[in-house]
């Protein structure tokens, strides 16, 4: 459990308890996947507000937090603020919660003050162990073998969703969760959408297809993006690939603790003017993962953020040029402090077939 990272945490931000109320923050913090709420007093008993459907599973997988489970007839936040004022909470700091959970667990506080301070769990979050890191290599691996699956599927006259299919079939033999996000095929022109989705639409033979998947293990995601061409592949098609696979490069050559987020993006986006393609790179250069697939920090030009030793980060430049086609060139990275470790390794070949 996390718990004493995040009550040292509290030090020093005259919070006197946090109430942790996103589900895959509970899961960060206990191990724990269904909690509605975990309320953690800078002295004092933690406890887990779960319902009916979670209450025996929260009980023999907790020893240390007191479960304490919800009726849904009642109104878990008149629950909570009878418990957090029993602790003597004047000021309760949260990650977060919707506008209505908010209003109604402030109204039913009262003059105890409830504060947003999402970033005591990201400061957390953001860093990752070693045992996370074990578990991010695993999700890296089992969505290498999707990607392998999906390229052995591609041929002229084939269906996107076809290919997804066998991408996240192969990611689940192999160990996955299931996928940690809808699993991206797009070919031909749709590949100049950076978010072309996958559709029913046929492969033909010489297209640019994109694939970008990930698969999720133990609660942790990876993110993979590759393009190939079906059939042998013109100039043009060559040479917008060479840019983005250096632009990549440029960028990966730069990635270490303490530097400026944004600053590597500006190497990508840099190696890319160089060929006169950075006006066709859309979008960020990359962000974090995690439990959740994006995650702090950012990498994109308006990145406030230093990159940190135990960042878990993607670099994914891009070119996309509307009517024709677009290539992606993404991988998962682990921030070191003399450079990265990558976890996603798969071929670089355009070729295929």
């Amino acid at each position: 459990m996390r718990i004493r990272a995040l009550r040292d945490s509290l030090e020093g931000t005259e919070l006197d308890g946090y109430l942790v109320a996103r589900e895959v923050d509970i899961l960060y913090i206990t191990g724990f996947r269904g909690g509605r709420y975990l309320l953690i007093p800078v002295d004092g008993e933690c406890t887990l507000y779960v319902y009916g459907v979670d209450y025996e599973a929260a009980k023999s997988a907790l020893g240390e937090v007191n479960v304490k489970l919800l009726k849904y007839e009642e109104d878990p936040h008149k629950t909570l603020s009878r418990d957090i004022r029993e602790l003597g909470c004047r000021r309760v700091g949260f990650d977060s919660m919707s506008v209505r959970d908010y209003l109604q667990l402030q109204d039913a506080l009262g003059d105890i003050e409830l504060k947003e301070a999402s970033e005591i769990v990201w400061s957390l979050r953001k860093i990752k162990d070693k045992d996370e890191i074990r578990l991010m290599k695993k999700a890296a691996e089992i969505t290498v073998a999707g990607l392998k699956a999906a390229v052995d599927a591609l041929n002229p006259g084939v269906r996107e969703y076809e290919v997804a299919a066998e991408a996240e079939y192969a990611m689940r033999r192999a160990g996955a969760e299931g996928p940690a996000f809808e699993t991206l095929v797009s070919s031909g022109p749709r590949a100049a959408y950076p978010h072309g989705w996958t559709t029913d639409r046929t492969i033909r033979d010489g297209e640019l297809v994109i694939i970008d998947l990930g698969a999720k293990y133990r609660g942790y995601c990876s993110d993979l993006t590759r393009t190939v061409v079906v059939g042998k592949p013109s100039q043009k098609q060559k040479r917008l690939y060479e840019a983005v696979l250096e632009a990549q490069r440029k960028a990966v050559e730069v990635l270490r603790e303490g530097v400026d987020a944004k600053m590597v993006d500006a190497e990508a986006r840099e190696a890319l003017g160089k060929q006169g393609y950075s006006k066709y790179f859309v979008h960020g250069l990359g962000h974090g993962v995690g439990l959740e697939i994006h995650e702090p920090p950012k990498i994109n030009p308006g990145s406030k953020e230093k990159l940190e030793a135990g960042n878990v980060v993607t670099v994914e430049p891009g070119v996309y040029i509307p009517g024709y086609g677009g290539i992606r060139i993404e991988d998962t990275v682990h921030v070191t402090r003399s450079g990265v470790e990558k976890l996603t390794e798969a071929s670089y070949e355009l070729e295929i077939g």
